[in-house]
């Protein structure tokens, strides 16, 4: 491989802003793996937000980028894999694909087929254009990508900021995370937070059900488990929080030792509980470290702690959520998904054909 832009490079980040700008463009925020796709005739390779290649994991987007890239390019973009039930965006199935069996990934390149979607343009033939402006590199990603058929697409973009808006409002309901905001003199600077990201936001009384061990010892919580009660009564699994100082990590661990239990007393007994419900395993692993300890301390759920929280995949919150402020005043029974926002539904194969 040979090209102006080589791998590995770091994508070119955004930082949070509470609203969205004026005077710029904006482009849905995807919700899937951030990749830069690079081709050089037969060759590609997929790099990824940390600049480890992902190309094994993806075969059908190797395919699709040999069929539709042109023939050396740099390409920056999201890897999604959609619901096909629900045509939304489906984080969880994604996460799957990341497997270390051949024959699994085959399997899954089959079952859940990921889509490439495209929003810059870092290199064409011989010529680097990280130094151009983004508009430019905008326009020459349209004309690039003109002929591309899915799985592989060029990402919805608008400068007007009534479109955002609603676009902020609509999207959300085929699972993206809300707008990216960019600069039309943009240059493109990898590993920096130069463009702006505006994300859903909204907070939810939750159940405290349990605790992770941080991994300093187990005088100290990692994180605290977060449940609500479906309409059957059913405490489900949401979600977690974790970003606690030290101190009161150490501190929680004894604030909370009342309330411990055992698991033949706890909602999520894993030995008594239904076919499908989501509860955490007692010694589930996590699908990023082999060797991290995923099992918790069941903790009677009594306690009542409200949480900031952006949006909900399926039944659980999409991404941590963060504390807020212990909520003496509510009752656990009270903590049910009525309480919560839900978006409008919205077609993903809307989204892809805005222009």
């Amino acid at each position: 491989m040979d090209l102006p832009v080589m791998p590995p490079v770091p994508p070119m980040l955004a930082k949070p802003l509470p609203e969205i700008p004026t005077g710029q463009w904006y482009e849905p925020k995807w919700d899937g793996f951030r990749s830069i796709i690079f081709r050089d005739g037969d060759e590609v390779e997929i790099g990824s937000r940390n600049e480890k290649p992902m190309t094994r994991y993806f075969p059908e987007v190797v395919e699709a980028v040999l069929a539709n890239l042109p023939e050396r390019a740099v390409i920056d973009g999201e890897i999604v894999v959609a619901d096909t039930s629900r045509n939304t965006l489906d984080f969880e199935a994604l996460q799957q694909r990341i497997h270390p069996a051949v024959s699994r990934v085959t399997l899954l390149s089959q079952q859940t087929p990921a889509s490439f979607v495209a929003f810059d343009l870092l290199a064409l033939g011989d010529e680097s254009l990280l130094d151009r402006p983004f508009t430019e590199r905008r326009a020459r990603l349209e004309e690039a990508l003109a002929a591309a058929q899915a799985p592989v697409h060029l990402t919805p973009i608008t400068d007007d900021l009534d479109t955002a808006r609603r676009w902020f409002s609509e999207f959300e309901g085929a699972g993206l995370d809300g707008l990216i905001a960019k600069r039309a003199d943009l240059t493109y600077q990898p590993d920096k937070r130069v463009m702006g990201k505006i994300k859903h936001e909204r907070t939810a009384d939750c159940v405290v059900a349990g605790y992770r061990v941080h991994k300093s010892g187990p005088d100290a919580i990692g994180s605290l488990l977060l449940g609500l009660y479906d309409d059957r009564g059913v405490l489900a699994s949401v979600g977690v929080i974790g970003a606690f100082p030290m101190a009161t990590r150490r501190s929680l661990v004894t604030e909370l030792e009342p309330l411990v239990t055992t698991f033949e007393d706890h909602p999520w007994n894993w030995a008594a509980q239904e076919q499908g419900e989501r509860t955490p395993r007692k010694n589930e692993g996590s699908r990023w470290n082999a060797g991290k300890d995923l099992s918790f301390v069941p903790l009677r759920p009594e306690r009542v702690v409200e949480v900031r929280y952006d949006y909900l995949e399926g039944e659980r919150f999409r991404h941590t959520a963060q504390f807020v402020r212990w909520r003496p005043d509510r009752e656990p029974d009270s903590c049910t998904y009525e309480q919560l926002d839900r978006p409008v539904g919205f077609d993903l194969r809307d989204v892809l054909q805005v222009r």
